[in-house]
C-alpha cells in the first residue's frame, strides 16, 4: 500500500499589530485610600464623642441626629471606595 503524503501546515504568524491600538492611560488614584480612610475615622470619632459626652458635643443641636451625621460620613467613605483600582 502506497504511503500518503503527508502536508506540512503553514507556521502561526499573528495578525500584523493595528496603528490605531493605543495603550489604555489609568489615571492616578492614590487619593483615594488616604480620603476614604479619613470618611471612616471622621465618622466613628464623630459617634464616638456623640457617645462619649452624652450628646453634648459635636453639635448639640442636632441631638440624635449627630449619629446619622456620623454615619454619613461613614457611607461617604465607602463611595468613595467604589473609585479604589
Amino acid at each position: 500500500m502506497p504511503k500518503s503524503r503527508i502536508r506540512k501546515k503553514a507556521d502561526f504568524t499573528p495578525p500584523p499589530a493595528s496603528k490605531q491600538a493605543q495603550a489604555i492611560k489609568l489615571t492616578n488614584r492614590s487619593w483615594v485610600a488616604p480620603v476614604m480612610l479619613a470618611f471612616f475615622v471622621i465618622g466613628l470619632a464623630w459617634i464616638v464623642m456623640f457617645y462619649v459626652t452624652e450628646g453634648d458635643m459635636p453639635i448639640q443641636p442636632f441631638g440624635n441626629w449627630n449619629i446619622v451625621v456620623g454615619f454619613g460620613f461613614i457611607a461617604a467613605g465607602f463611595g468613595v471606595s467604589t473609585q479604589w483600582k
